[in-house]
């Protein structure tokens, strides 16, 4: 691929023939016997070398002509993620193909393009030519193929009519669905059910998503479970699961019901069901899900830069948020408190302001307050709750920021701009910016220096002083750019040898 480092075919065909879950995502296998292309995992037997083309991107695999496995399904793989905090063209095409990822994405056409360069403050010529450069694939190409995969797992793991997931995955009519997929994949998309789905009743749509290995699935339950709050979220740590509350808008309308995730650890995949009411936004409630579980890292790219300093943190993930102003909300209300005292805070503004939702289950019967719920409040009204005159003032900036879309709060969201924007709201400092972006962003890089907990792991002098949050920042700069998941690490066990100034990288 051009301007690309050459990958090494012959690794690459070692960890298909082991099925290495590793490298599940990171690259894929066109069979030239077959004109299909695989997951590293898939079970059916292993191809010829000489009959093997490895791609980077599904879309490159595509592109050249290769169809998607039926049995592996690529669109079920955790999706490649390059990070870079020095080349430019890394950080745009990154940049592009997180917002691309996302749902409702442009209209599939030049304006898509355009829409997003304008975005990213580039030309669209520059854009395109960095995606030519880069992947080996045009923008529009890029986004025709993730549609289509996302069209092929709702045909595949629901009973939802062809015309809704023709509309669900970005297309603007059916008859472009049809035409996209006929071509691309020589079937029209009733063909792709053959064998039956899931299902998207009432009972749970089931829809699988995989992850890289490894994964520390009880080390994440836990960190969700012990700041759930009552009637949104049921975390159950024995069994790995979790049901809560979500309200998200998808083309112009609101959506609102409960979703159930089971993680099954020896699978490395994890199984969501949602109510009827969220079938409707069901890609943009897998979205949510792969960034809450934090499914896309590449656990290698982060063990060789921490595992050194944080042996026993391999696999563990940075949780995301089903809701980017809900964590947002309560991170203000987790400042300087502990995590007990932020649920107990969280859990009656939920129950003053958030509104009332019928899930069946007595335990989950309620959502999470909006935005212009809390911008429009009387502040008196959350003094009464135990809400500080500081804090109040900083929820309802945020609320009126949000609604007048000066913070987006999600995925795809430019982290600098992001945590600039929120250190201008009163109340709202250094800390709770960059562990918003951690959480809600989705940003590797995030850094609290001022977090006293991280400190305390790093065997800091004096912590939270001026000179211990200058010493955190300096120390950081080895871990870039996974510094989220050094925080997480030294929050759940301190180094293995507490790094110093002088410690070479």
């Amino acid at each position: 691929m051009p301007d690309q480092p050459a990958m090494d075919e012959d690794a690459l065909y070692r960890a298909l023939s082991t099925r290495d879950a590793r490298f599940d995502g990171r690259f894929f296998t066109g069979v030239t016997s077959t004109g299909i292309y695989c997951r590293p995992v898939c079970r059916v037997r292993t191809p010829q070398r000489g009959n093997c083309r490895f791609f980077e991107h599904a879309a490159q695999a595509e592109q050249a002509g290769f169809r998607p496995c039926l049995r592996c399904r690529p669109e079920l793989a955790p999706r490649d993620r390059h990070w870079s905090t020095e080349d430019a063209g890394d950080i745009l095409v990154r940049q592009a193909t997180a917002w691309l990822d996302q749902p409702d994405r442009g209209d599939g056409t030049a304006s898509a393009v355009a829409q997003l360069a304008s975005r990213l403050g580039v030309s669209d010529r520059h854009l395109r030519r960095l995606f030519e450069d880069r992947l080996g694939v045009s923008p529009l190409q890029y986004l025709l193929t993730r549609r289509l995969l996302s069209a092929k797992q709702l045909l595949a793991d629901t009973t939802l009519p062809v015309a809704d997931v023709a509309l669900m995955s970005g297309f603007a009519s059916v008859r472009r669905f049809n035409a996209a997929f006929a071509g691309r994949y020589g079937m029209n998309p009733t063909q792709m059910r053959r064998g039956g789905s899931t299902g998207a009743s009432s009972g749970g749509s089931g829809i699988r998503l995989a992850w890289r290995p490894p994964y520390q699935a009880q080390a994440l339950i836990g960190f969700m479970a012990t700041r759930a709050l009552p009637g949104i979220e049921r975390i159950d740590p024995a069994s790995l699961s979790l049901r809560r509350t979500l309200r998200l808008s998808a083309r112009g309308s609101e959506h609102r019901g409960w979703l159930q995730v089971q993680l099954e650890p020896d699978a490395g995949q994890l199984v969501l069901r949602v109510s009827d009411g969220l079938v409707p936004a069901l890609p943009w409630v897998i979205a949510r899900v792969r960034a809450a579980f934090d499914l896309d890292a590449d656990p290698q790219a982060i063990d060789a830069v921490l595992h050194r300093d944080f042996p026993a943190g391999d696999g563990l993930r940075v949780p995301g948020a089903f809701d980017g102003f809900e964590l947002a909300v309560r991170a203000i209300l987790g400042q300087q408190v502990t995590v007990a005292a932020a649920r107990t805070l969280a859990d009656r503004l939920a129950r003053d302001l958030g509104e009332p939702l019928d899930t069946g289950w007595p335990d989950l019967d309620r959502l999470f307050p909006t935005p212009e719920a809390l911008a429009t409040v009387d502040p008196a009204r959350l003094g009464e709750i135990g809400i500080v005159r500081q804090r109040q003032a900083a929820l309802q900036a945020l609320a009126r920021a949000v609604l007048g879309g000066t913070l987006t709060l999600n995925d795809g969201a430019d982290p600098d701009r992001e945590i600039q924007t929120l250190q201008t709201l009163p109340g709202i400092g250094p800390w709770t910016a960059h562990y918003i972006a951690m959480r809600a962003l989705r940003w590797p890089d995030a850094w609290p220096a001022g977090d006293i907990a991280m400190h305390h792991a790093l065997g800091l002098a004096a912590p939270g002083t001026p000179g211990a949050r200058k010493e955190a920042e300096q120390l950081s700069q080895r871990w870039r750019p996974w510094r989220s998941y050094a925080l997480i690490r030294a929050w759940s066990a301190p180094p293995a040898h507490p790094p110093t100034q002088k410690t070479s990288p």
